[in-house]
């Protein structure tokens, strides 16, 4: 550009000098032009904009105790029902952002790592594993809940119960006659998954008032109960299983002998010695004299 300006003196016209240069006036003119400093535009401040003042109003009823854990949602409907309007649903979700507090508002429980459980059993009445089956019907969608209780180390049976459904009082009633008939002591452990019966308060405080511990399996880990598990595969895989019962009193006709056979085949495997077992005048197994 230099060469263009010492062309364009008096002696050559400045469109002769930007021809034989090959370069346009207008390129000429941008050059040689004084730099003016860019032009900054202000924009017009927004009239709906927060005030500093509004800002911390809304701050301020955020934190505060009757709101510090409610999503702005709820604060927003409760505090329109008095008449109040505050902010924006979605300018108090701004607002919060600022503030990096835009996430979960209420308490959050901390995670709760669930061990395996251990189960060791010595001698008998030490750890009792029992869990809830249902049995089948003629009728669909109808089920009868099998209540089984085992020990742990001889693998026994040591109470049952046939019932319609699944509850808390009729498993409390279950574990108060077991205990009694077999005369545990303080110190029993029973184990068990985590359904409703299982958790219940109900039985948490009978088995509390009689000195037993409760143990759980892992959430959706069925192998923490694996003995009562195994139990009812055998239970339901034997060769005469109905597979769908008439009645209560069918069912209930079919798991007596069964018991008892478990009871004959355990003993003679483990070489343990076996309980008495008693034929009433039917002809039919008596359990009484076993549970």
């Amino acid at each position: 550009m230099d060469l263009v300006e010492d062309l364009a003196e008096p002696k050559v016209s400045v469109v002769a000098a930007c021809a034989a240069l090959g370069v346009s006036r207008a390129t000429l003119y941008r050059a040689t032009a004084p730099t003016a400093p860019p032009t900054v535009r202000k924009r017009a401040p927004n009239p709906r904009r927060l005030s500093d003042d509004e800002r911390q109003a809304i701050v301020d009823v955020m934190h505060s105790p009757e709101f510090v854990d409610q999503p702005p949602m709820e604060v927003f409907a409760k505090l329109l029902s008095r008449g109040v309007y505050l902010a924006s649903v979605r300018t108090i979700y701004r607002v919060l952002a600022e503030l990096g507090e835009s996430k979960e508002r209420r308490n959050q429980r901390l995670p709760h790592p669930h061990v395996k459980p251990s189960l060791t059993a010595t001698a008998p009445n030490q750890v009792w594993t029992w869990d809830i089956t249902k049995l089948a019907t003629l009728e669909r969608g109808v089920f009868l809940h099998a209540y089984v209780i085992i020990d742990l180390f001889s693998r026994y049976v040591v109470g049952w119960m046939l019932a319609a459904k699944e509850c808390k009082h009729l498993a409390a009633q279950l574990f108060a006659e077991a205990v009694a008939r077999h005369g545990v002591e303080p110190g029993l452990t029973v184990h068990s998954d985590r359904g409703s019966a299982m958790k219940s308060d109900t039985l948490a405080q009978l088995l509390a008032t009689l000195g037993a511990s409760q143990s759980f399996s892992r959430p959706r880990v069925s192998d923490d109960n694996a003995f009562s598990e195994a139990q009812f595969k055998t239970l339901k895989y034997q060769p005469d299983y109905p597979g769908r019962f008439t009645s209560e009193l069918h069912a209930r006709g079919w798991l007596e002998p069964f018991f008892v056979w478990m009871v004959i085949a355990w003993g003679k495997l483990s070489g343990r010695p076996r309980r008495r077992i008693v034929l009433n005048s039917e002809a039919r197994w008596d359990v009484a004299a076993l549970f």
